[in-house]
């Protein structure tokens, strides 16, 4: 029998590439900043050669909330597709070392574990340029559906909706969550991945596939066409789907803090302070790992959502998009749990 989860994340699975690079090597390699482009593998080793000193670390978005709310103490799930190569083992081992549940076969023929190419310019944005590699050969045949049935909120990446085959893996999770009566969260992942598939994104929306959203502003921004964040929010707050329900949203403003849509209803949850501003890789995933575990714990949705601006505080202190302080200790100290 499956032990039952309180979060299943289905991601990209991929490592970290992390250099510490000006504006004139971004623009002396074509890369737009602050964007997630998507590569191939000689523009990968290209790219690799041209930066300068690298740590390389387990990432991927959903990846890191996964670690974020395992953190946190919530029974957490992982299903993405690696190669069983090195990078692949250190994954693999990164999840499981934080108590994440992995349990996906790891191909054993094809492309290489995926890689992010994550470059932090001074002011601390992050500039990632993303070889899928492997992870694009997840498929519906790696979604377990026991697995699926067992968790209380499945967890979905925007940037799923790249592969072809990690399109149907997703669809799949979709009708085993809701056919089980459980909830499914989808994080829009990307401005520019919004704009790819915004339709099929509303669709998602409307049709009744999403229960809960997570967005930062730009990206709802791309959702609605609109350059004004305020009316963005709106239209997030009147959507409903096709049975009138409204969705959960859940809206990240930087240094603004965040927003909770729910019933029509909009209430504003303030950033949780920070020193400085190191390395913004892993603020969106921290602040949904932050919440869901809120939510897994029975908070309200204000104070998960104060839990989850407190874990993405947290995560743009220092390099790298996983915790590296003791997220409980700091919930307990600011009276969150």
């Amino acid at each position: 029998m499956t032990a039952p989860l309180d979060l299943l994340v289905l991601g990209n699975a991929i490592v970290d590439v992390i250099a510490r690079m000006d504006e004139t090597f971004l623009s002396a390699q074509g890369v737009p900043k602050g964007a997630m482009q998507l590569i191939d593998e000689a523009r990968a080793e290209d790219l690799f050669g041209a930066m300068g000193p690298a740590t390389i670390i387990s990432g991927g978005s959903g990846a890191n909330t996964a670690v974020g709310a395992a953190t946190l103490g919530t029974r957490t799930g992982f299903i993405g597709k690696v190669r069983d190569d090195e990078l692949g083992h250190l994954f693999a081992h990164d999840l499981k070392a934080t108590g994440v549940q992995f349990g996906v076969a790891p191909a054993s023929e094809g492309p290489a574990t995926a890689r992010c190419f994550v470059l932090v310019t001074p002011d601390g944005e992050r500039t990632m340029n993303t070889y899928l590699g492997a992870c694009q050969g997840l498929s519906p045949a790696d979604v377990d559906e026991a697995v699926v049935a067992s968790a209380r909120i499945t967890y979905l990446e925007g940037y799923l909706w790249d592969p072809p085959a990690a399109k149907d893996a997703f669809r799949k999770a979709v009708k085993i969550a809701h056919n089980a009566g459980h909830a499914v969260a989808l994080t829009l992942s990307d401005a520019f991945c919004v704009g790819r598939y915004r339709e099929e994104f509303l669709g998602l929306i409307r049709d009744g596939s999403i229960d809960i959203l997570f967005a930062n502003i730009g990206e709802l921004q791309s959702l609605y066409q609109t350059e004004d964040a305020e009316a963005a929010v709106k239209a997030l707050r009147d959507e409903r789907d096709n049975r009138g329900k409204h969705l959960l949203g859940l809206v990240t403003r930087s240094e603004a803090g965040s927003v909770v849509v729910k019933g029509g209803e909009i209430r504003t949850v303030e950033a949780s302070p920070v020193r400085e501003v190191v390395d913004t890789t892993g603020a969106g995933d921290l602040f949904a790992a932050g919440f869901l575990a809120g939510h897994a714990r029975g908070l309200d949705y204000v104070t998960a959502a104060r839990l989850g601006s407190l874990a993405a505080a947290e995560v743009i202190q220092h390099i790298g998009a996983r915790p590296q302080g003791d997220l409980v200790a700091l919930a307990k100290a600011q009276g969150l749990i």
